[in-house]
Formats: C-alpha cells, structure tokens, sequence
C-alpha cells in the first residue's frame, strides 16, 4: 500500500492532508467485479465522516498503453492542479478504468484515479507502516538491509545506491518509498558522518 501526496490547495476539499491510497495485486479475471464491491464495502465502512471517498479499480491487461500514460499524465497533474471530477470521468469513459464515488461530493474520484496514475509511474509515494528489523546495536549493513526480503533497495537522498559494506544506523521508525517499482529505504550522513535512515518528516515530499 502506498500513499501518494496531491496538491494542496484552497479549491480542493480534502479531510486532512489530500493524499490517495493504492495497492496493487495479481487476481484472476474473474475476480476483478468482487475487488470492486469489496473495496466499495470497505470504503462505506471506514471512510471519516463528511469525507468524499472515491474508488479507482484498473485492469492493467484492459487498458491501452496510451490510456496507461494519460492515467500518469492524470496523476502527476494531480500534484500541481486543481482537477475536476468530470475530467476523471472523462478519461475513464470507454476505458478499462472503474471509478465510483462513496459519499459526500464525490470528488474523491478525482484522488482516487490520480493515485492509480502516480502508482504506474513506480515513483512515486512512501509505502504505508513501518519496518521492524533486528539489528546488531541498532546497525546493519547495506547488504544485510537488502537481503531481509523487507526491502528492495538502499539509496541515498538522489537516489544513488550504497555500497553493500556500508552500515546504517536505523532509527525506530523505518519506513521506504517507491522508486522504480521497487521499495527503497532512503538514507543520509548525520553529523558524525554516519548513514542513518530518512525519518517520516524527511519522506514529508514523498
């Protein structure tokens, strides 16, 4: 699950900070009309109150490229303009794209399908909870990091990978973003010279 900040701005309703969520899966063709209702249940069981939940469902098999990157296009706008719902329904007419709305304006569709954009893109957004790792005196090597099966990749603040040999100081709350498909713990040099990994704060733009 990832979580994907759009824009802030004073035209657009949102219940705390404008963000959308998305996961991705691999089900069976039949299975996509049961998504659907699921994630609408769920919506209309945990949505806050007087929010505008919107649900964005795509079959990745059922849509062009070009839909593919008018989608991305839909998203990376969604973090510098104030959009429309009739433009998210626009897009999804006719396509391989389910967009419904759950409560309030309906607007949410609008995040809802920007989510799904900017997830495509594969960078893009911090995954959703933290990790907890065993460490040796709260550091682990590069190479020990990347082989827990937790996370992909360890990179620093541009996105550069570290030597494998290289130690990080992990602080309590470990938490990745999405780079290249991938979840990549993000780290910087302290004021001592040692890696310690990016805190939630420091994810904020992601």
């Amino acid at each position: 699950m990832t979580r994907h900040q759009l824009l802030i701005h004073e035209d657009i309703k949102y219940t705390s900070h404008n963000s959308s969520m998305c996961c991705e899966g691999i089900i069976e063709k039949h299975q996509f009309e049961e998504i659907k209702e699921n994630a609408a249940s769920y919506l209309k069981a945990n949505s806050a109150q007087n929010s505008d939940p919107g649900l964005c469902v795509i079959s990745c098999e059922d849509i062009s490229e070009a839909e593919r990157e008018k989608i991305i296009d839909w998203g990376i706008r969604a973090k510098n303009e104030v959009l429309t719902k009739h433009g998210a329904y626009a897009l999804a007419s006719g396509s391989g794209i389910h967009l419904s709305e759950h409560g309030g304006t309906g607007d949410g569709i609008i995040g809802a399908l920007a989510g799904a954009g900017l997830r495509l893109t594969g960078h893009d957004g911090r995954f959703k909870g933290k990790f907890d790792m065993k460490t040796n005196n709260g550091s682990l090597s590069v190479k020990e990091i990347e082989e827990s099966q937790l996370i992909d990749k360890v990179m620093d603040e541009k996105f550069n990978p570290l030597n494998p040999e290289e130690k990080v100081l992990l602080g309590d709350k470990i938490k990745t973003v999405m780079y290249d498909h991938r979840s990549v713990l993000l780290v910087r040099k302290n004021s001592d010279g040692i890696w310690v990994n990016l805190s939630r704060k420091e994810l904020k733009e992601h």
